[in-house]
This record gives C-alpha cells, sequence and structure tokens, in this order.
C-alpha cells in the first residue's frame, strides 16, 4: 500500500500523523510504542484529518537532524528508524519509519522500563503495564506465554480426562512423551510441572471462560437468554457452537429424497471464528475473557487481545500467520481443528459469500479482535470507511429500534464504540455518556457526578484508559479526560445527524 492510501485511512496501529513536529516527549512515545508493536510511521505534514499540509522544504535536514537526536537521547535501546522526504500533491512531508524492534521492551530513558514502556493499541500510544512488559521480554527470548511453567500447579493431581478422550478419538495416544513434545508437561529439579498452555487447556484458570448471550433485537439492552461456559476449551468450542446454532434460523431443503439442514451462518466459518477466539486471545490478560453475542441483524465475536505481536490487518487478509499461544495452537493443529496456518480468515469469508452473505467483518479494536457476522437480511450500511461507517451503522441501529440518535446516548449507541460495552460498571457508563455531551472530564467533575471517592473515581479513569475508551490530556490539576480520537468524531456526527432530524 503506498503512502498516499495510508494516509487515506488516516492514524491507525502504524500511522501517526502530524501537520507540524509535535513534542519531543510526543516523538519518543510514538517511536517507542511502534517498535514494541508493529513498527509504523510518523507522518509529519498531515493533520489529524488527513489534510495534506506539508513542511517547509528549507527546514527538512534541520527537522531530521532534530528527530534523529530526540531519539537517540530519549530512547533505549538504541532505535534506528529511516528519517526521509516524500513529495505527495505538491507537498513535501517527513517520514520516520520505525520497525519492529528485537531488543524488547523499548522505553523512554527518563522514565525507566517499568513506567517508560508504551505499547501502539489503535490509533494511540498507550503505557504498558508490568503484564504487557513481561509479555514483551518473552517475545525477546522467542517464548509464548504457555510455553512457561506453572508452579503452583501439582502436574500428577490434574485431570486429563478431557484431552486424553480427544487424542483417542483420532487413534492417538497422549503419553508421557507426547505432553513433552506438546510442551505440555516440563521437568524441572526431577519434578514435572504443567505448562500455562496445558493449564489453559483445561480451563483451569478462572478467566478461560466464555460468555453468550442471546439480545432481543438489535442491542444489548434486553436479553433472552445467557451462558458462561467453561472446562476444557474443546468443550467451551462445542458448547458455544450449539449456543449460537440454538439462536440462529435453520433451512431446510429437499434433495432428491433427502432432507438438506443448513444454518444461516456456515458452520465451518463459526466454528472457524471461534477455534482462532481460543486460540489467539491473550490468556495474560485475567480481567476479561471472549463474549459472543447473537442479534437479530449479526453474531459478534470478541475476543481479548489485539492481533499477535507484529501482525497487523492488512497483513491478516493476505495470509501471514503469527502465533500468540503456541503450545495451544499446536494441540488444536494436532487434533485437525487447523487444517493449514494462515489460511482460517479467508476460509471464514469464502464460505459466508458462498452461501450469499455479507462478507463478515474481521478487525482489531484496540486491544480485541471483533468479528461480526451479517445475519440474512441485515441491511448494508454502505461502503464507507471510518468514522462515517460508524455514524451510519449507529443510525441504523437507533432506526430498527425505535430510537432517535441524541448527543446523550443509550446504551445502544455505545455498541459502536466498543463491543465491550455491555460488560462496562454503571459507573463507567455513566462516565462514557457524559463524555459524549460535554466532550471531557476531569477527576473532579466526576467525583461530582458520580458521588465518588477520590480513589474509586482514580481506578475508573485507569480502567476505561486501558480499554482504550479514552485519554488522558493537561498535567496535574489541568488534567482532563476525552473519548479517544475518532470516537469523539463519532459522537459530533451523531448530535449533528440528531438536531438537523
Amino acid at each position: 500500500m503506498n503512502l498516499f492510501a495510508q494516509i487515506e485511512q488516516g492514524e491507525s496501529k502504524v500511522m501517526e500523523l502530524k501537520s507540524q513536529l509535535p513534542q519531543h516527549e510526543q516523538i519518543a512515545k510514538t517511536v517507542v510504542a511502534f517498535a514494541n508493536t508493529s513498527g509504523g510511521k510518523l507522518v509529519i505534514g498531515v493533520s489529524d484529518n488527513r489534510e495534506i499540509f506539508g513542511i517547509d522544504e528549507e527546514t527538512i535536514f534541520t527537522l531530521k537532524d532534530q528527530i534523529t537526536s530526540i531519539i537517540f537521547d530519549r530512547c533505549y535501546p538504541a532505535i534506528l528508524p529511516e528519517i526521509y522526504s516524500v513529495n505527495l500533491q505538491g507537498k513535501l512531508l517527513l517520514v520516520v519509519e520505525v520497525f519492529r524492534g528485537n531488543l524488547l521492551p523499548y522505553y523512554l530513558k527518563s522514565e525507566g522500563k517499568n513506567k517508560g514502556t508504551y505499547l501502539r493499541i489503535g490509533a494511540s500510544n498507550r503505557k504498558a503495564d508490568f503484564d504487557h512488559i513481561l509479555e514483551l521480554e518473552r517475545q525477546k527470548r522467542n517464548q509464548s506465554f504457555d510455553e512457561e511453567l506453572c508452579r503452583e500447579e501439582n502436574f500428577a493431581s490434574l485431570d486429563l480426562s478431557p484431552l486424553n478422550a480427544r487424542f483417542s478419538a483420532l487413534g492417538k495416544q497422549l503419553n508421557e512423551e507426547k505432553l513433552k513434545n506438546l510442551k505440555l508437561i516440563q521437568m524441572e529439579n526431577s519434578t514435572f510441572y504443567p505448562t500455562q498452555g496445558l493449564m489453559i487447556l483445561l480451563g483451569k484458570h478462572p478467566h478461560v471462560v466464555t460468555k453468550c448471550a442471546r439480545f432481543k433485537g438489535t442491542d444489548m439492552s434486553l436479553f433472552l437468554d445467557r451462558k458462561e461456559y467453561s472446562g476444557d476449551l474443546f468443550s467451551q468450542m462445542e458448547q458455544v457452537e450449539a449456543f449460537v446454532k440454538n439462536h440462529i434460523n435453520l433451512r431446510g431443503e429437499i434433495k432428491g429424497l433427502q432432507r438438506i439442514d443448513t444454518y444461516e451462518i456456515p458452520e465451518e466459518a463459526l466454528r472457524e471464528a471461534l477455534i482462532n477466539a481460543l486460540i489467539h486471545r491473550d490468556y495474560t490478560n485475567q480481567g476479561r475473557d471472549i463474549k459472543v453475542g447473537v442479534y437479530d441483524d449479526i453474531v459478534n465475536i470478541v475476543s481479548p487481545g489485539g492481533f499477535p505481536s507484529s501482525l497487523t490487518a492488512e497483513a491478516l487478509t493476505e495470509g501471514r500467520s503469527e502465533i500468540r499461544n503456541r503450545v495451544v495452537a499446536r494441540v488444536f493443529k494436532e487434533l485437525d481443528f487447523i487444517e493449514q496456518w494462515g489460511s482460517g480468515i479467508q476460509r471464514i469469508k469464502n464460505a459466508c459469500i458462498a452461501q450469499g452473505l455479507q462478507e463478515p467483518r474481521i478487525r482489531e479494536k484496540g486491544d480485541f479482535v471483533d468479528v461480526e457476522f451479517y445475519r440474512p437480511g441485515t441491511k448494508s450500511i454502505g461502503k464507507v470507511t471510518g468514522a462515517a461507517e460508524e455514524v451510519s451503522k449507529m443510525r441504523l441501529i437507533a432506526r430498527d429500534i425505535g430510537q432517535i440518535p441524541s448527543i446523550a446516548p443509550d446504551c445502544a449507541q455505545l455498541r459502536p464504540i466498543t463491543p465491550d460495552w455491555g460488560y462496562l460498571s454503571s459507573d463507567e457508563l455513566q462516565l462514557m455518556k457524559y463524555l459524549f455531551t460535554n466532550r471531557k472530564i476531569s477527576r473532579r467533575e466526576a467525583i461530582g457526578l458520580l458521588q465518588l471517592g477520590e480513589t474509586k473515581i482514580k481506578s475508573l479513569f485507569n480502567d476505561l484508559l486501558a480499554k482504550g475508551l479514552i485519554k488522558r490530556k493537561g498535567q496535574g490539576r489541568s488534567t482532563y479526560y476525552e473519548i479517544v480520537k475518532g470516537k469523539q468524531g463519532i459522537a459530533e456526527r451523531a448530535a449533528e445527524d440528531s438536531h438537523s432530524s
């Protein structure tokens, strides 16, 4: 994809746009975040809304030297970007292209590793917490989380019958040698310990669950059925698949002397999406789980964790594969749940298109992956992109449930902002609704709004920051919070539409 096409798509995981040279600290944070995530380009001379201004040709060499010095002085380990100029539409742009590094984690020298490590989440730079830093260090060692030992668990006490049954059904044995080869167990000091992969496959961690719900209409204000499935991953997969099938339509067709029943969403596409969610979710995040929602218009699967490591949406559509959980993936492959690495996404799309459905939407939103299967009869939202697409969908949702979009949205209008909104607390929802109306909020205003203590308010803001819904602006007593870039635009456009209608 050429630079103009990338700019047209707007800011993203791999693109930052600035009309002029940003503050030195901001440059360093962006470069560090790119180096820790998927790499990316900082383009100077383009506004946030993709308007190309260009920069003064006489300052180009000065800017290059200045940026080089900033990165060298403020970032550690050393980051070596490519800095070059591009003539686009007769305007000169300066591009700082950063590649994902192999000396992870990268951080700001002034803040140190524990406080100065940043990640690129969506179109923003987010400070990495301790678990994120540990994950970066594992990536540096070329080790996945599920390959680590779980020393707190006694291997001899584990019930392996769910795994044994799966292997036996294929005529395979799960003996000690097989367990070691699949990295399900490892010996340390003459004692076998299970790996995190084995614990995950058996569903032994409390956050290894999948939550399902059937909602009435196209929003989450009223549910008709709700289930939570735990246990081994294979049982979860089968139970979730059965839940979805129970809540979507089944069509019967007579061919010759046989009746052939077909679900409105292809079974192979649904199962492939569930397998991807189970294999690729971020199991280090113990505060979130997989959520599956069945609405009148879509079936939605939300999996914690963005695309693994350096993988981008563009690379994903090209069939590139990168495994976050190697032990879990290896076992699924051994049990024939995976046909070929990197082919799953295309099979999902092909199966839906072959059945006459709209192509499902698979995207990375913040730190989760969102899959939407469009049910037959779903109204088309048109071939528009970015905020306009979200506004179109939001208005469609509101119209379908007999509501007019307003600047003070109810829960239905939060669905385009994040598929996770239905699991926000009431206090978090209040803050988000306030932000739609007032654009920004300070801690003092939040204390008055929610009648909560300062510690609780701080925790609420930190949770919303971690979910990528808001961003912090200002310093000290002047600190305030806004909806993240792009999402505020959705609210503003919805407000304009409602005022004009």
